[in-house]
């Protein structure tokens, strides 16, 4: 059963105006009229515009109203002007917080329809990987660095394609509305290279020829391509990205590096030696974890950086997406606080044979430091 109670904190919030004015009619009646407290009985409509409706406001003004006129006849306040200037001063204040309270509501309702569209952004931009592609099993995370945003500059998808399941990771230069718009380029030209491109060198230049297009300047993206097929293998091709995080069956962790790191794509044009594709033991039991530096790059407190292949054994869950979800809810315990970076994982797990199984939960792994 749904609970549809308002939090305690709006509770207290919306009491605030009717406390106040309370307050200020008890000590008006102890003080007596020569302290002049009526005045600030439009507190009351004061605070409910900030926190209410306009209806709200204005019943609370009208109750405001009300008991200025009432402690005004108590202490004779009428027979001079002060009575008056109070009840002037507790309608101003009340068609002041009625019309702060319309502004209010329509900023709400204009940032949850931006909310709304931002979600439907994501959801063409960011869709939702295929829970099994071939005999893998995949599982994604993105944290966004921008408060409230649900996109950024990072991306990630996975194509099963007739030439084997191609993935992509990438980390655009930037962060901001610019850098949604090139991570929109990059992926629209993965989606389509993937399905034409028998090899993946092609795709990778067919990508770079995409970028070079669209990015002015020294913009660029970090990226690794990934390509596994039925020969126990997975062939990457890095683009000046970090290295991704192999965990064997048998608990082993390795970061395999490319034999020259290429240029980012966008750069392409600096004429650098174009990247070489390297290949990988991808077996059943195994996991391939492609991330972006905004995991590895996360400090605590003491500037230390996230340190990911230590925490390999976090994997270790049956289930991909609760293991995945432990490791993205370490690392926000190692930074303490927002990311200041957007950080993008995409996890693969080989499920070929029904004996395939990852490491078991909280068994140590050895590392192969980076």
């Amino acid at each position: 059963m749904t609970d549809n109670k308002p939090p305690w904190s709006w509770t207290v919030l919306s009491s605030v105006p009717i406390v106040v004015m309370a307050v200020v009619a008890v000590m008006d009646v102890v003080a007596g009229p020569g302290v002049g407290f009526l005045p600030l009985v439009s507190l009351g409509p004061a605070f409910s515009g900030l926190v209410g409706g306009w209806r709200r406001t204005a019943v609370i003004g009208l109750v405001a109203l009300v008991l200025c006129v009432g402690l005004g006849l108590y202490d004779g306040l009428f027979e001079e002007r002060r009575g008056f200037t109070a009840m002037a001063s507790v309608a101003g204040v009340t068609a002041v917080g009625i019309a702060a309270a319309v502004m209010r509501s329509r900023r709400e309702g204009e940032l949850a329809s931006v909310r709304s569209i931002a979600e439907v952004a994501q959801r063409v931009l960011l869709r939702p990987v295929p829970l099994t592609a071939g005999p893998l099993q995949a599982a994604v995370s993105y944290t966004s660095a921008v408060a409230e945003a649900r996109i950024g500059g990072d991306l990630y998808e996975v194509v099963a394609s007739p030439h084997g399941i191609r993935v992509i990771v990438g980390d655009v230069q930037g962060k901001g509305l610019g850098a949604v718009e090139t991570a929109a380029v990059v992926l629209g030209a993965f989606r389509e290279a993937a399905h034409d491109e028998p090899d993946l060198v092609r795709l990778g230049e067919r990508l770079e020829r995409s970028v070079g297009r669209e990015l002015e300047g020294e913009k660029f993206v970090t990226a690794i391509l990934a390509e596994t097929g039925t020969d126990h293998e997975a062939v990457l091709l890095n683009y000046g990205h970090p290295a991704p995080m192999v965990v064997r069956r048998d608990g082993r962790v390795d970061f395999p590096e490319p034999p020259a790191y290429a240029l980012p794509l966008g750069l392409g044009a600096h004429g650098s030696e174009e990247p070489k594709p390297y290949r990988v033991d991808f077996a059943p039991g195994d996991q391939l974890l492609l991330y972006t530096d905004g995991v590895t790059e996360a400090r605590d407190e003491g500037g230390r950086f996230y340190p990911l292949g230590e925490r390999a054994h976090l994997l270790g869950e049956l289930d991909a997406h609760r293991a995945l979800e432990s490791l993205r809810a370490d690392l926000a315990r190692h930074a303490g606080g927002p990311p200041h970076d957007d950080a993008a994982m995409l996890l693969l797990r080989y499920r070929g044979h029904e004996e395939a199984s990852p490491l078991p939960a909280g068994e140590g792994a050895g590392t192969s430091a980076r």
